[in-house]
């Protein structure tokens, strides 16, 4: 696979790609954002924000997400790498 070059912007096609797949799995996990915000200790706008493009989050935060809605964070790389 070839290297792509990388991009800065939080409107790239792959942080759209992320974002559509972390709402896929907190749906399938049959969460709201507020829920899911709970369950993080955090306000339903932080939920919003990376869901929308708006914020990126870190490995360290996509993995304790992933925690939260129970979802295995292999699966959204895997997902996402397909892409």
């Amino acid at each position: 696979m070839a290297a792509r070059k990388i991009v800065k912007s939080v409107h790239s096609s792959e942080q759209a790609q992320f974002c559509d797949l972390m709402i896929d799995s907190r749906k399938a996990a049959g969460l709201t954002q507020a829920e899911l915000a709970r369950k993080l200790h955090k306000p339903q706008s932080f939920v919003a924000k990376y869901e929308g493009g708006e914020r990126r989050i870190d490995v360290v935060e996509f993995l304790i997400i992933c925690r939260a809605m129970a979802v295995d964070p292999i699966k959204i790389v895997r997902a996402l790498s397909k892409r």
